[in-house]
């Protein structure tokens, strides 16, 4: 261990002009209180993707136990017209882990150091960010703005990112997952195009005969009513689990989005309860449900919807399900910029972006 932290001093001392290692105690004062809000004024913004940039591939959360599994994932990246380039740790494993806590965040603060990478992807989920964001260096991160792609475990990463340097970052396919021709199309809109005013989350269309209309990705009107704010979220377990840390999102005003995989329903309400009693729920201007993917009822049970309905159709604020994003079955999922302005129009389920998050 004494090794790779003395590694990562040299590598951080390059960036900052000395060989300081920044500890617990810093970044909880940087974090200030869990209950101060500490929203940027000014969203950092990324550089937008183009053909022929290199994208730095990271796992900083879950083992991938086949490697082909992560050479199939850097060969996906090739296919979209990128290089590739992988962290120093990316095939390295502990248990259910991508390596032991330092190996994985020293590939995060190397991939945003090196001048090379021009954008960062997640190879997978799994388990593991949380335990990694006392040892981030939030200061590199914001000298070194750079698009940094996942989702899943990775909401840990989003939500300590956003709360401690305003960087944007994208909710979005993961690498040893693949695309589909919708996440492509989504993930082109949103991160090589990069334009306002677009609409993302819409499922993808379908045909519509006499007697055949789609089934199975529908939108869901909770409660109506139109309402803009910062676009946060993720994974509903990770978004929970972070309440009354230094690394929680700051909730007021936001358009909070959440999804999740193998959760029966009564997890979730007790995931929205816990939001509820925090106060998060009575502080966010509106509130979408994504994908909830992967799980199994046994016994007695309400539905996915009536435990929905049951925390927010009292709330005075846009309320949809359904939207492509999270843990969809085949994969077919939106990019969601995190930190961006946005309008959630509760009334035709549509989320549109507002904002710049991208620069050139």
């Amino acid at each position: 261990m004494e090794r790779i932290i003395d590694r990562r001093k040299f590598i951080l001392g390059l960036a900052a002009g000395s060989f300081t290692l920044p500890v617990l105690q810093a970044r909880l004062a940087l974090a200030s209180d869990a209950s101060s809000t500490l929203l940027p004024v000014t969203p950092l913004l990324p550089k937008r993707l183009e053909t022929g940039m290199t994208v730095g591939v990271i796992a900083p959360s879950g083992n991938t136990f086949e490697q082909d599994t992560i050479r199939y994932g850097l060969d996906v990246i090739r296919s979209l017209g990128f290089e590739v380039k992988p962290s120093s740790n990316l095939f390295s494993s502990r248990g259910y882990l991508a390596g032991s806590d330092e190996q994985r965040a020293d590939d995060i603060n190397q991939m945003f150091f090196d001048s090379s990478v021009d954008a960062i992807f997640c190879l997978k989920g799994g388990y593991g960010s949380m335990r990694i964001l006392p040892l981030i260096d939030y200061d590199l991160i914001r000298d070194n703005p750079k698009i940094l792609l996942g989702y899943s475990d990775v909401t840990a990463l989003f939500s300590a990112i956003y709360r401690l340097t305003g960087l944007v970052t994208f909710h979005g396919p993961l690498v040893f997952q693949g695309f589909t021709d919708y996440s492509y199309s989504e993930f082109e809109k949103v991160l090589m195009v990069g334009e306002t005013n677009i609409e993302i989350g819409r499922p993808p269309k379908s045909v519509s005969l006499p007697g055949r209309i789609e089934k199975k990705n529908r939108i869901i009107k909770v409660r109506g009513g139109v309402s803009e704010g910062r676009l946060l979220g993720g994974n509903l377990s990770l978004v929970t689990a972070l309440l009354g840390t230094p690394y929680q999102f700051p909730f007021e005003d936001c358009i909070l989005f959440l999804e999740d995989i193998g959760e029966a329903p009564y997890r979730v309400d007790r995931m929205l309860t816990h939001l509820k009693l925090a106060g998060v729920l009575d502080s966010i201007s509106g509130l979408i449900f994504g994908k909830f993917s992967d799980y199994k009822i046994g016994g007695p049970s309400l539905s996915l919807e009536t435990v929905i309905r049951d925390h927010c159709e009292s709330l005075n604020i846009p309320v949809s399900m359904g939207l492509m994003i999270g843990h969809e079955e085949d994969h077919n999922q939106t990019v969601v910029p995190i930190g961006v302005r946005a309008r959630l129009d509760g009334d035709l389920g549509k989320l549109t972006l507002l904002d710049e998050f991208l620069v050139k």
